[in-house]
């Protein structure tokens, strides 16, 4: 009598399982091998998922801003941007947050007097700098120049930009690059207007940087 073959056989499924098991443990046996025999290798491994939480925090710190005159005190991530910073942890929300990518201006802010972007801009970056937004441009009983010129023209229509417009408009008075209006146009091409309200703009900061020229900027404007 023919004796049973107790030979395991396995199938399809039962292969492709064993080899992919068998290919889990060969990777993580090289990767130990690849640590032992290389210090730099093992350094630069991804964390593994437990350390996450640990990761994370090592990159919080506190920071001290000066923002429109005040200090103000925070706790963020180093890779916190200059925007974020602003909005989310100083409710600071007139700069907007439009494309994120430093496309369309919306963010624009000063730093020791110089437009930059806060969506580019880490925070980390500019503690003891003098920061203005256009929640610091006006002074205390009366809208700044050129906030007044851009309503004085009709110079926005939806106004999500217009806080980017104005702070790069005053800028580029300050800096001298409002001289015409080819000029005024090419310095201002960095700030987007999808209502295309870029003529009433023009008049406007035509307008303001009269009056500029006569009234002294507010600190770090």
């Amino acid at each position: 009598m023919n004796q049973p073959d107790d030979t395991f056989k396995p199938g399809r499924r039962s292969f492709l399982g064993y080899s992919a098991g068998a290919a889990s443990v060969a990777a993580v046996t090289g990767c130990a091998s690849m640590a032992a025999d290389d210090p730099l290798a093992a350094a630069s491994a991804p964390p593994a998922a437990g350390d996450a939480a640990s990761t994370t925090q090592a990159v919080q710190m506190p920071m001290t801003l000066q923002v429109n005159g005040q200090t103000r005190r925070l706790y963020g991530d180093v890779r916190l941007s200059l925007l974020d910073a602003l909005r989310e942890k100083l409710e600071l929300t007139g700069s907007k947050k439009g494309c994120d990518q430093g496309q369309c201006g919306a963010c624009t802010v000063h730093v020791d007097g110089k437009r930059v972007l806060g969506c580019l801009t880490l925070a980390v970056t500019v503690q003891g700098k003098k920061i203005t937004t256009i929640e610091g441009l006006a002074s205390a009983d009366r809208l700044h120049p050129m906030q007044q010129a851009f309503i004085d023209h009709d110079a926005f229509q939806c106004g999500y930009c217009t806080p980017g417009q104005i702070m790069s408009a005053v800028a580029i008075v300050n800096e001298g690059h409002a001289k015409n209006d080819n000029d005024i146009r090419e310095s201002m091409s960095g700030n987007l207007c999808r209502c295309a309200a870029y003529p009433n703009i023009v008049d406007a900061i035509n307008d303001a940087k009269v009056k500029m020229a006569a009234t002294p900027s507010p600190a770090g404007s």
